[in-house]
C-alpha cells in the first residue's frame, strides 16, 4: 500500500520515508526468493534525495536475502555513506595505449599519445570519444588537453562536435529526445512529428551512434542528452516541449504535460501556474516533496496575480523545506514576504523563516521567531498559533 501510494497508483495518506524503505525491502525479498537478483543503480550522483534515502536504507539491511545493490556514482552520496566500496581507477597505461590504439586511425607522435593517456587518467569513454575531434595540431605536446575544461567537460565538448554535424532534422529528434525523460520511443516521434520531423530521413541518415531506439530512447551517455539540450536554441527549447506537452495524455500524465507546457512558456501563464499547483498537491499525495517543491517553484514564476503569487512562494517555501532544501526554501519565503497583500501573508512568511532558522540550525534565534509570529497570529488563526507556540516552547 505504501508504495502503491508513492507511485499515484491508489489514493490514501502520504506514508512515512521508513515505512516506504521497508516497503521497498521487502518487495525486493520477495522478488529474489525464485532466484539471485541484482539492482543497478548506475549514475547514482543523479538520484533525487528520497529515493537516494530509500534506496540506502534498503542496502544497509540486505543481510540474509539473495539481493545485491551496486550503486556507480562520481562521488560518494551522503545517503549512501557507510557501504561497501570499491574505487573504480583508470585503465593501466599499457590497456589504456591499446584501447586508444584501437580507436584511431591516423599516425601520432608515441610523446602525443602518451601525454593523451596521462590527460585521460585511463578514463575508457574519454578514450574512446576524444580522439574523434581532436586535432593532431592540438593535442602536440598534450597542451591542446591542457587548454580545455574538466574531463567531463571536455567528453560533452566532443559529443557537442559530432551535434553540430548531423542534419537539422536529426537534431532536432536529439532535444525532443533529451526533453522527454520518460525514454518513450512513440511519444519522442509523436513529439517529432508534430515538429515536421520525419522518421524515414532521420532513420536514413542515422545519428552517429548517440542516440538508438529500442524498447527505450538511450542515449549513447548521459553528457550527450546535457550537450544537446544545454546547446539548443532557446525557441528550440520551447517549441519541442509544447509539441511534447500536446502528445502527452492529459488523463494519464497530467504532471509531465504541465511541466512541459510550463517548460513552453515565454511569459506569465494563470492556467498553466494553476496546473502546477494542481500538480503539487498530487505530489505532496504520494509524498514527493521535492516534486512538489519543484511544481511550487516554477507555479510562481508564472503567476500574474500578485497575491496569489504570495500565497503560492508560501507553499514553495513550506515545500521546500519539508524536502530538505533550505537555501530554495528561503529563496521564496523572502518572495511570499515582499509580495504579501496583507498581515495573515507577512506573518506565516515570518513562520516559515524560523522553521528555516531552527533546520539550518541556529537553534538559539529560532524560538523566539516562532514565538513572535505566534502573537502575530492570532487575530487569523488561533489552532495555528496554538501549534506555533508549542513548537516554540
Amino acid at each position: 500500500e505504501a508504495l502503491e501510494t508513492v507511485f499515484g497508483m491508489r489514493g490514501g495518506t502520504p506514508p512515512q520515508r521508513f515505512l516506504v524503505g521497508l516497503a521497498v525491502l521487502s518487495l525486493l525479498s520477495d522478488a529474489s526468493e525464485g532466484s539471485p537478483l541484482l539492482c543497478v543503480i548506475d549514475d547514482a550522483q543523479w538520484m533525487d534525495r528520497a529515493s537516494a534515502q530509500v534506496l540506502g536504507f534498503v542496502a544497509r539491511r540486505l543481510l540474509a536475502e539473495s539481493v545485491a545493490l551496486v550503486f556507480g556514482s562520481r562521488q560518494r552520496a551522503q545517503d549512501l555513506i557507510g557501504l561497501p566500496e570499491l574505487e573504480v581507477t583508470g585503465l593501466r597505461a599499457v590497456d589504456a595505449h591499446a584501447l586508444l590504439n584501437a580507436v584511431t586511425h591516423v599516425r601520432i607522435d608515441q610523446h602525443i599519445r602518451n601525454r593523451f593517456v596521462a590527460e585521460t587518467r585511463g578514463n575508457p569513454l574519454a578514450l574512446l570519444e576524444l580522439p574523434r575531434e581532436l586535432a593532431v595540431v592540438r593535442s602536440a605536446g598534450g597542451f591542446g588537453l591542457a587548454e580545455a575544461d574538466t574531463l567531463p567537460g571536455r567528453i560533452e565538448q566532443s559529443f557537442l562536435a559530432r551535434i553540430e554535424g548531423l542534419p537539422e532534422q536529426t537534431r532536432l529528434l536529439l532535444l525532443v529526445a533529451a526533453a522527454e525523460p520518460t525514454g518513450d520511443p512513440s511519444l519522442v516521434w509523436r513529439a517529432a512529428e508534430h515538429l515536421g520531423v520525419m522518421p524515414e530521413s532521420v532513420l536514413a541518415s542515422g545519428t552517429d551512434g548517440l542516440l538508438e531506439f529500442d524498447v527505450r530512447v538511450i542515449f549513447r551517455h548521459p553528457l550527450v542528452r546535457s550537450a544537446v539540450y544545454r546547446s539548443a536554441k532557446e525557441e528550440d527549447r520551447r517549441a519541442v516541449h509544447l509539441a511534447l506537452a500536446e502528445v502527452t495524455d492529459a488523463e494519464a500524465d497530467p504532471d509531465r504535460r504541465a511541466w512541459h507546457l510550463a517548460s513552453a512558456t515565454t511569459g506569465p501563464d494563470e492556467s498553466v501556474a494553476a496546473e502546477l499547483e494542481r500538480c503539487a498537491g498530487r505530489a505532496q499525495a504520494r509524498g514527493g516533496l521535492a516534486a512538489a517543491a519543484a511544481f511550487l517553484q516554477r507555479s510562481v514564476a508564472l503567476t500574474v496575480d500578485t497575491a496569489q503569487r504570495a500565497e503560492r512562494a508560501l507553499a514553495a517555501a513550506d515545500a521546500g523545506l519539508r524536502a530538505g532544501d533550505i537555501e530554495a526554501a528561503r529563496q521564496f519565503a523572502d518572495i511570499a514576504d515582499s509580495d504579501a497583500q496583507n498581515e495573515f501573508q507577512r506573518v506565516r512568511a515570518q513562520l516559515v523563516r524560523g522553521h528555516i532558522t531552527f533546520a539550518a540550525g541556529f537553534n538559539n534565534e529560532a524560538p523566539l521567531m516562532l514565538l513572535t509570529a505566534a502573537q502575530r497570529l492570532e487575530p487569523f488563526d488561533m489552532d495555528l498559533a496554538r501549534e506555533t507556540y508549542l513548537i516554540a516552547w
